[in-house]
C-alpha cells in the first residue's frame, strides 16, 4: 500500500517503522527536518518537510495516488484539515486521524464526510487508559486485550517457582482446567516458543493464554496464583492520561495523584470528585513517603517525561509499592525495564500502534493488538467465502496451512436468535466464544483469533484468509 503518515513524533514513527517492515511504500510529512532525516536514517521511505494541512505539501507528498492517509501529529486541527483536504483534493480512499480533545470526540458528527471526512479516529490517551486500567483490574498480568468487542481477552502472565503452572506440560494443564483456555504463546529469554502438547513451561516464562472475557479471573486463579485485589493507586502525572486514569478508576479505588504544576493541580481537583489531588514532583522522596506510596497496591508513573516516570517508580517499589506501572516513550528504555525492579513499562506508541494496524492490514481484520513491544501480534480476522474460495472455511484448526509459530487461539460464532419483536436489531445476535482445539472447523463469517509470535508472519496470515476471485 501507498500510505502518507502525517507527523514524525512517537506514534507516526513507530507506525512507520511498522509499516516500512512489511514492505509498504510509505512517506512521512513533518515541520521538523532534523526528525525526518533520522527516520530516514533509520528506514527505507520517503519524507516531507512542511506543514501537513497545506494542499501543496499533501501534493508533494503523493496524496494524488496514496491508498491511505494516517494524521497523527500533535495537533487535531492540523489532522482534521489534512484529512479533509485528502478528501476533497485527492480523494483519498482512507483517511484516519488522531484526536485527543475529548471536545471534538463528542461530536462525531464533525467527522462525517460532509465535515472533515475522517473514516476513523483514534485517541491514543484514551487507548492508554483503558490499557493500564485493565492491568489495574488484573494485577496478576503483564498484559490484558480484548477481541470481539470485548467477548476475547489474551492475557499474558509470568510464571513464578510456586505457580501451578510450571513444570506442568500443556496437555495436563488442559486436563486438569475445567475452564475453555488456550495457550497462545510462551516467550522465554525473549525467544517465542511454539506451544506443542507436551511443552512444559518453566519459571519466569512469560505465557499467553485466550479465553472468553467472562473466563478470565476463574483461568487466572487455576494458572497461577492470585494476587490480592487492588484497592490504593497513586498516579505520578496530572497531564491527558494522568487525569483520565484518575477519572476511570476513582469510583472503584482509593486513588491519589501528584502533579507537579499548582495550577494544574487547582483544575484537575474541579475536575476529578473522588480523587486526592497533591501538588509536588513524583520523584520527591519526602512526598512519596508522606503520602504512603509504599502501601499502594499500585503505583503509575505517567508524566511525559521517562526520567521522572522510571525514577518516581523506582522510589516507591524500594519503598514498599506493590506493584509499579511506568510509562516508557523510549522503547529501548522499555526494553530495558521490563520484568526487572519496575513491573511493567509501557511504550504508549507500541501500546496505540494496533489501533491504526487494523486498517492497514490486508483481509478483513477487525483488530490488531501489537505484543512484546512490537516483534508479536495478535489479529482479530473474518473468514469469508466457503470451502471452495477460501483456504480457512469448512477447514479443521489442524488443516490450515498456518506458518511455523502462528497459533489460532479462539474462534467466536454468532447465531441468529429466534425471531422477537422485543429483541432490538444490534442485540438480535447470540455470540459463542470457542477455544480453538486441532478439531475446531472454522465456518463463515467466523472472527478468528491469531497469534504469531513473529510479526513477520502476518502477510503469509493475511494471504491465508483472502478469499479466491471468484467470491462475491
Amino acid at each position: 500500500m501507498k500510505i502518507i503518515i502525517l507527523g514524525a513524533g512517537q506514534v507516526g514513527a513507530s507506525v512507520a517503522e511498522s509499516l516500512v517492515s512489511e514492505a509498504n511504500d510509505i512517506t512521512v510529512v513533518d515541520t521538523n527536518g532534523v526528525r525526518l532525516k533520522q527516520l530516514q536514517d533509520r528506514f527505507d521511505l520517503r519524507s516531507v518537510t512542511g506543514n501537513a494541512a497545506h494542499p501543496g505539501i499533501l501534493k508533494q507528498a503523493g496524496a494524488e495516488d496514496a491508498d491511505m492517509i494516517l494524521a497523527v501529529t500533535q495537533s487535531d486541527e492540523t489532522n482534521m484539515v489534512a484529512c479533509k483536504l485528502a478528501a476533497t483534493l485527492f480523494n483519498t480512499p482512507t483517511r484516519i486521524a488522531r484526536i485527543r480533545a475529548a471536545d471534538y470526540l463528542e461530536h462525531p458528527e464533525l467527522l462525517t464526510p460532509e465535515n472533515f471526512a475522517v473514516d476513523f479516529s483514534i485517541c491514543p490517551e484514551e487507548i492508554l487508559t483503558q490499557y493500564v486500567a485493565k492491568l489495574i483490574e488484573f494485577p496478576e498480568s503483564l498484559q490484558v486485550l480484548e477481541f470481539a468487542e470485548g467477548r476475547v481477552s489474551l492475557v499474558a502472565v509470568r510464571a513464578y517457582h510456586d505457580s501451578p503452572l510450571v513444570g506442568r506440560g500443556l496437555h495436563r494443564l488442559r486436563a486438569d482446567s475445567p475452564l475453555e483456555a488456550q495457550v497462545a504463546a510462551i516467550f522465554r529469554h525473549d525467544r517465542g516458543i511454539i506451544p506443542e502438547a507436551d511443552t512444559a513451561i518453566q519459571a519466569g516464562d512469560e505465557v499467553f493464554f485466550i479465553a472468553a472475557t467472562e473466563n478470565i479471573r476463574n483461568v487466572l486463579r487455576q494458572l497461577r496464583r492470585m494476587d490480592k485485589p487492588v484497592k490504593r493507586v497513586m498516579i505520578g502525572g496530572g497531564g491527558n492520561i494522568g487525569q483520565r486514569l484518575a477519572r476511570a478508576l476513582e469510583n472503584n479505588y482509593q486513588v491519589k495523584l501528584i502533579e507537579y504544576s499548582s495550577a494544574a493541580t487547582e483544575q484537575l481537583a474541579q475536575t476529578l470528585h473522588r480523587t486526592l489531588v497533591l501538588t509536588g514532583d513524583a520523584t520527591d522522596e519526602e512526598l512519596l513517603e508522606s503520602e504512603n506510596a509504599g502501601e499502594m497496591d499500585v503505583f503509575c508513573a505517567v508524566t511525559n517525561d521517562d526520567e521522572t516516570n522510571i525514577m518516581s517508580c523506582l522510589l516507591a517499589k524500594r519503598m514498599g509499592a506493590r506493584k509499579v506501572i511506568a510509562l516508557i516513550n523510549r522503547s529501548s528504555y522499555a526494553n530495558l525495564l521490563q520484568a526487572g525492579q519496575i513491573d511493567i513499562a509501557i511504550s504508549p506508541a507500541q501500546a496505540t500502534i494496533g489501533s491504526l494496524l487494523a486498517h492497514v492490514r490486508r483481509g478483513d481484520c477487525v483488530a490488531v493488538h501489537s505484543l512484546r513491544r512490537g516483534a508479536a501480534e495478535a489479529l482479530e480476522l473474518i473468514a469469508h467465502g466457503d470451502a471452495q474460495s477460501s483456504h480457512v472455511v469448512g477447514r479443521r484448526v489442524d488443516e490450515l496451512k498456518l506458518p511455523k509459530g502462528a497459533t489460532i487461539g479462539a474462534v467466536v460464532r454468532r447465531h441468529e436468535k429466534a425471531a422477537d419483536a422485543a429483541v432490538e436489531k444490534q442485540d438480535a445476535h447470540d455470540y459463542e466464544v470457542i477455544v480453538a482445539r486441532p478439531d475446531t472447523v472454522i465456518e463463515p463469517d467466523d472472527h478468528v483469533i491469531v497469534f504469531v509470535v513473529n510479526k513477520r508472519m502476518v502477510p503469509k496470515i493475511e494471504k491465508l484468509f483472502q478469499v479466491g476471485v471468484g467470491f462475491l
